[in-house]
């Protein structure tokens, strides 16, 4: 079985083509810049990389892809019929959506009543799922939610304390993302210390420009740290995390912005980036608080701070914690991130190796921590992307099954 995965933004669309009998990636890429100038499409196979003239449209750009695909002299596929299906990440999955689903048009229906959630987010998702299925139309399209992951959270992590009324009026509450990486690594977890999901107790720490951290207890999500959006939890790349919500008054008042400005302020042009005044790129923050910038040194404390504090608290919440496990483009390579975080928590059994945790190799699965912590820490690499594939199999492995 052969699955497409895309992950459609406004103006860019992201693909891989999965194996899924050797769970290889075949080829890979990114359609940029679609409908805007000098749009181009890139394109991964066999350790090779190619540039194409990009699209005007997502549908556009889903047949170029499907044209370079089956490229008699560098496609990996020798028809699209060896494509068996396509799976569609959808970053918000709301109250509707609490597994992946098989596209219909009822589903797309539902899914624009949650426009409003993630209106950067969720109508892009849609536009590429549409044009999937108008360039392909015989072949099944999966949607898989962020969320999803999430939906086992009980009522006491996921309601937000404002009017009931309100909450079943809105839907206003936590719903978490980074589903899908936070599944996955529950998963390669449960093989990693050779247990069965339900007796698996872990925090994921996904950090990257975008981070989230989530307490599973039993295999099943039962708190994470973003909420109604993105925007809540942890300090990240550019947004700024918990913050006092009158904030947002303050600002408005002060520099006489409207509310949205001043969200996409939050959003935007705040955390690693607002605070040191230099970036959003960890790495270039690091580089500069070794040259003395004080700013940059003050934003990778915060930024671990942040993160310990809420590392903390799942440790409360969980009480017996067989892993700690960092991932995502900071995690699996932020050795001065992660040594931030561990530091000054040997009371609580955590207790770092540094020599192991400064010599991880990329990619690979690595335990950080030293022989005398009671909990383990552990660096393993996350695939979004294959636990979207899997999600997809899934799927039509049932839709067979009922036929």
């Amino acid at each position: 079985m052969k699955i497409l995965v895309i992950n459609a933004g406004s103006s860019s669309l992201k693909y891989q083509l999965l194996d899924m009998k050797t769970e290889n990636v075949l080829a890979k890429g990114v359609c940029d810049r679609i409908g805007l100038s000098k749009p181009d499409i890139t394109y991964k196979h066999n350790g090779q990389e190619q540039k194409f003239p990009g699209a005007k449209n997502h549908e556009e750009a889903i047949k170029k892809v499907l044209d370079i695909l089956v490229n008699k002299d560098y496609g990996v596929i020798k028809s699209l019929d060896e494509i068996d299906a396509v799976g569609h990440r959808v970053v918000q999955g709301g109250w509707l959506f609490k597994e992946s689903v098989l596209v219909t048009d009822e589903v797309m229906k539902k899914l624009h009543e949650l426009d409003d959630l993630a209106p950067l987010h969720n109508p892009a998702n849609a536009m590429g799922a549409e044009a999937c299925r108008k360039v392909m139309p015989n072949v099944p399209q999966v949607l898989i939610f962020d969320t999803a992951f999430h939906s086992t959270m009980p009522p006491k992590a996921y309601m937000y304390a404002i009017d009931y009324k309100d909450y079943e009026k809105y839907h206003i509450r936590k719903y978490g993302a980074h589903g899908s990486s936070h599944r996955f690594i529950t998963l390669e977890m449960a093989k990693i210390l050779g247990k069965k999901p339900k007796d698996l107790n872990i925090i994921v720490c996904h950090l990257g420009n975008g981070s989230s951290l989530t307490a599973v207890k039993g295999g099943q999500s039962v708190d994470t740290t973003m909420g109604l959006t993105p925007l809540q939890g942890v300090m990240m790349g550019t947004r700024s995390g918990d913050i006092d919500p009158t904030v947002v008054q303050y600002l408005c008042n002060k520099k006489k912005m409207t509310v949205d400005e001043v969200l996409t302020y939050l959003n935007k042009k705040c955390g690693l980036l607002g605070v040191s005044g230099v970036s959003s790129d960890q790495r270039e923050v690091i580089a500069d608080a070794k040259a003395g910038n004080e700013r940059c040194k003050l934003a990778l404390e915060m930024l671990a701070y942040s993160i310990k504090k809420h590392l903390g608290s799942y440790l409360a919440v969980l009480n017996r914690v067989d892993a700690i496990v960092f991932t995502g483009g900071i995690g699996e390579n932020g050795e001065e991130t992660r040594e931030g975080i561990c530091k000054d928590m040997e009371e609580l059994g955590i207790v770092l190796d540094k020599k192991k945790n400064n010599h991880c190799k990329r990619g690979e699965v690595e335990l950080i921590s030293a022989p005398n912590s009671k909990i383990k820490l552990y660096v393993v690499p996350t695939n979004e992307e294959l636990m979207m594939a899997l999600e997809t199999k899934k799927i039509v492995e049932s839709l067979k099954r009922k036929k």
